[in-house]
């Protein structure tokens, strides 16, 4: 839970819709596959967002981004071909200060 009280989901359904309103197209709770052998194999992997289908959001309201936060992260974008990732943590005092690029 971040400082004002929302859980992660509520960020997400936010910040989609700002997306949005401006023109990109942002999709939620996007299903990862993961390739095994040639078969796609369902294991419940799920990106938070994925922006224009180049940049996946991974949201946090945690105390602290942990290594395994940036593990997921960088495992999505594995697992997706995608380059850019972040991940922003909502339970900061500045948002800034909660947010993390990675690249693949």
């Amino acid at each position: 839970m971040s400082p004002w009280g929302f859980v992660r989901a509520c960020y997400e359904a936010c910040i989609a819709y700002e997306l949005w309103t401006r023109g990109l197209n942002v999709e939620t709770q996007v299903a990862l596959p993961l390739v095994y052998e040639a078969v796609r194999i369902d294991a419940g992997y799920r990106i938070d967002m994925m922006v224009a289908g180049v940049l996946i959001v991974e949201i946090k309201a945690v105390s602290e981004i942990t290594p395994i936060h940036k593990a997921q992260l960088l495992s999505y974008l594995r697992l997706s071909g995608l380059r850019v990732g972040l991940l922003l943590n909502f339970n900061v005092v500045r948002l800034r200060d909660g947010l993390t690029r990675m690249v693949n």
